[in-house]
């Protein structure tokens, strides 16, 4: 089984750029998250909204996570 990746500080994580790397990373999948957006009522906590997907693309996000690599 794989171990959980090591959390990250968030100080120096751009949410924006964490969206748009999400984004890309869903698309190589041929995943789309219609409302994946930067939470513009968090700015200071850098929330990211995933949003709300149908039970289908939920379960190929499912199976694109277990066959994927480890976060770095």
């Amino acid at each position: 089984m794989a171990t959980a990746p090591a959390p990250h500080a968030t100080d120096d994580v751009d949410a924006f750029a964490a969206v748009e790397s999400l984004r890309a990373a869903l698309d190589q999948a041929g995943i789309v998250l219609p409302s994946l957006a930067v939470d513009p009522g968090s700015p200071v906590l850098r929330l990211v909204d995933l949003g709300r997907i149908r039970a289908d693309v939920a379960l190929r996000l499912a199976h694109a996570l277990r066959r994927g690599e480890p976060a770095a």
